[in-house]
């Protein structure tokens, strides 16, 4: 099977098989990194560009190293340092990338479905790297390939996405694609920060923290993003922490082989305590790793070199 797709976008429109071949993929290459000289020739001749309008460091270097592990030629781009600045559209800007012979484009964009604007405008596979509070599909990959590294079963898991689920590009891919392999989803956080009628997505929503974190497998926090917000979603922070904040007595309501998740950067003391981040049940640094691999079997995938 392949990935018949120009594109990854999101993950709504992926099929639990399509999931699972990105998955399956990433395996192979995860075995590279681990080797002294971590670099195959898949990629050689090809060129991908990181085009990123936001700042981003685990995403662009992760990205980065996904792609000369390949052995692609790689170019990052700084629209700060760019005709952008002089008011450039990010389409003008794409089709003079793509007319350099880019074969895959890899977005970061604060606005929400940029990364589909420029897939229906460029012949170059894009690749969605977090496009406002829409989606972020690899980081999602790399969470359910971190779960699934565990030996947990999607089908049946319970799993708490936890936080400013509204705000959130994480959760929304998350969502999609746990629900697809079978895996039962919780929303836990103040209704001001639960996005209305996500409930006919598969989730079940909790505005109490405990209550849903009871017995659930996977718990995966959210970073508390202020400066999406524009306005103040709760009091004070030392509230919000208070009520949603991840402590080692909530750890243990959950089952006792509870993994702890979060897509960073991490607000230590607020979403999370420093003891939780930092326990055994935490797999935080073990998603940073993953996602390299991730993204070499996406890269991989959407390059049409196992076509």
């Amino acid at each position: 099977m392949s990935l018949k797709r120009k594109d990854l976008l999101s993950l709504a429109p992926l099929s639990a098989d399509e999931i699972t071949l990105i998955l399956e993929t990433a395996d192979s290459f995860k075995e590279v990194t681990g080797r002294e000289i971590k670099k195959v020739p898949a990629l050689r001749g090809k060129t991908v560009v990181n085009l990123f309008f936001e700042p981003s460091t685990r995403t662009r270097t992760s990205f980065e190293l996904a792609a000369k592990r390949l052995s692609a030629d790689v170019i990052n781009f700084a629209p700060s340092s760019s005709s952008v600045v002089k008011g450039e559209t990010l389409l003008d800007t794409a089709r003079n990338i793509e007319a350099m012979q880019a074969d895959i484009i890899v977005l970061r964009h604060s606005s929400a479905g940029a990364a589909e604007t420029l897939a229906q405008g460029v012949k170059s596979s894009v690749i969605n790297a977090g496009d406002g509070w829409h989606e972020h599909p690899t980081q999602a990959l790399l969470d359910l390939y971190t779960i699934r590294q565990r030996g947990m079963n999607f089908k049946g898991l319970r799993v708490a996405i936890v936080g400013d689920v509204s705000h959130s590009r994480v959760a929304r891919s998350n969502i999609f694609a746990l629900v697809k392999l079978g895996a039962e989803v919780r929303l836990v956080g103040p209704p001001t920060m639960m996005p209305w009628g996500v409930e006919k997505l598969g989730p079940k929503v909790y505005h109490d923290m405990d209550k849903g974190l009871r017995d659930v497998n996977v718990i995966m926090m959210l970073r508390l993003q202020l400066e999406r917000q524009g306005r103040a979603l709760f009091p004070t922070i030392r509230e919000y922490s208070r009520l949603y904040g991840l402590t080692a007595e909530r750890v243990r309501l959950a089952d006792a082989g509870v993994i702890v998740m979060h897509p960073g950067p991490i607000n230590r003391g607020v979403e999370i305590a420093p003891d939780v981040a930092d326990s055994l049940s935490s797999v935080i640094l073990d998603q940073v790793a993953n996602g390299v691999a991730v993204r070499m079997g996406v890269l991989y995938l959407m390059s049409g070199a196992n076509s």
